[in-house]
C-alpha cells in the first residue's frame, strides 16, 4: 500500500493498496478486495480488514455508469450501492473505488472541503462521470474549480489499452480533442484497432471543467504484475483499491 503523491491538504488521507499483504490464494494473490471475482469471500474479509482507515469503508458495485452517492448515506450499506464515483464532506467516512486496470480518480480541493473517488473505465469517461460527480460536489462546496485537486492512480497504460474504432469514435464526437488520446495500435493489424490514453482521456475532462492540478504516477497496471491486478492481462483476477477520507482534527 502506498499514498497518493499529490500536494493535498494535511487533513485529507488517502491509500493506494497493490496486489501484496493479503491472503487470498492464485489467481488473486494476494490482497484481494473484490467479492464480485470468484475468490474466497472469507479471505475478502480478512483483506479488507487489513486497510487501515477510520470506521467502516463504503464498497460500491461498480456498473461503469455515472452514478455518485453522496456520505454518509441512507442508502443500506450492508448492500454495495449501485455507483461509479463516491464522495463526502464529513470527516472520517471513507470512499473508495475498486479497479483492475480502468483509471482510479481521488479528488478534493486547497481547502479540504470534500473528498471524493471515482471509478473512470473509458464508459463512465465517455458518459461524463468526471463532469457529473464535480458538478454534484461544486454545487453543495462552492468550491472554485481552480482549487480542485486530482490524482490518477495505476491504470492500464497507453501502449496497452486497445479498443475498436466505435470507442474512439464515441469520444471524438463529444470533442475533437479527444483525437489526440489514439493511436492506431499496428500497421499489422486493421485500421479500426486504436491504443486509448485513458490517462489523457481524464486529463481533458478535468481540463475542460476548469480543473489543472492533475497528478499522477502514470503506472500501468497491465505492465506491472508484481503489484497490480490486471483484467485485460490475466481475465480471472483481484481488485486494488483507492480510497480517500477527511480526517477528524
Amino acid at each position: 500500500m502506498f499514498f497518493a503523491n499529490w500536494p493535498a491538504p494535511e487533513s485529507v488521507k488517502t491509500i493506494q493498496t497493490t496486489r501484496f499483504g493479503g491472503v487470498s490464494q492464485p489467481p488473486f494473490n494476494s490482497l484481494n478486495l473484490g467479492t464480485h471475482v470468484g475468490d474466497n469471500l472469507d479471505c475478502v474479509k480478512q483483506n479488507r480488514a487489513l486497510i487501515n482507515a477510520p470506521g467502516s469503508i463504503c464498497w460500491l458495485e461498480q456498473v461503469h455508469g455515472q452514478e455518485a452517492i453522496e456520505l454518509p448515506s441512507q442508502t443500506n450499506l450492508a448492500y454495495p450501492p449501485q455507483a461509479d464515483a463516491v464522495y463526502t464532506c464529513s470527516p472520517n467516512q471513507v470512499c473508495a473505488v475498486m479497479t483492475a486496470d480502468c483509471l482510479p480518480v481521488l479528488l478534493t480541493d486547497s481547502e479540504a472541503r470534500f473528498v471524493a473517488a471515482v471509478h473512470c473505465g473509458w464508459r463512465g469517461l465517455a458518459s461524463g462521470i468526471l463532469t457529473k460527480t464535480l458538478t454534484t460536489i461544486i454545487s453543495k462546496t462552492k468550491s472554485p474549480l481552480t482549487q480542485i485537486i486530482a490524482w490518477l492512480g495505476p491504470a492500464i497504460g497507453p501502449l496497452k489499452f486497445e479498443v475498436g474504432d466505435e470507442v474512439r469514435q464515441c469520444f471524438i464526437e463529444k470533442n475533437l480533442a479527444y483525437q489526440n488520446c489514439f493511436i492506431q495500435s499496428s500497421a499489422l493489424k486493421p485500421h479500426h484497432k486504436w491504443l486509448a490514453n485513458i490517462y489523457k482521456l481524464a486529463e481533458i475532462e478535468l481540463n475542460q471543467l476548469g480543473v489543472i492540478q492533475i497528478y499522477s504516477d502514470y503506472e500501468c497496471t497491465m505492465n506491472q504484475p508484481e503489484d497490480y491486478f490486471s483484467y485485460r492481462r490475466d481475465g480471472q483476477t483481484g481488485r486494488q483499491a483507492s480510497l480517500i477520507w477527511l480526517q477528524d482534527n
